[in-house]
């Protein structure tokens, strides 16, 4: 999956950068590399679901993909 992200300048000094495509879900960095370690921690914990919070049924399956 490729997912496009808006890294802005911030006026503190820094960055910060938000992708689109998953609303809030957004990150700052003090440099470019930090900013980028920190883009793929908030990506995933943007598209991380807690199942304790969705009813699971017997006839229900929970299954974990790579994308």
């Amino acid at each position: 999956m490729k997912l496009k992200v808006i890294v802005h300048e911030a006026e503190e000094g820094g960055y910060w950068a938000e992708v689109p495509s998953i609303p809030g879900c957004v990150t700052q960095g003090e440099t470019f590399e930090e900013l980028l370690a920190n883009i793929y921690e908030a990506v995933e914990g943007c598209l991380s679901v807690d199942i304790q919070d969705i009813l699971v049924s017997e006839k229900d399956k929970v299954m974990e993909i790579a994308v």
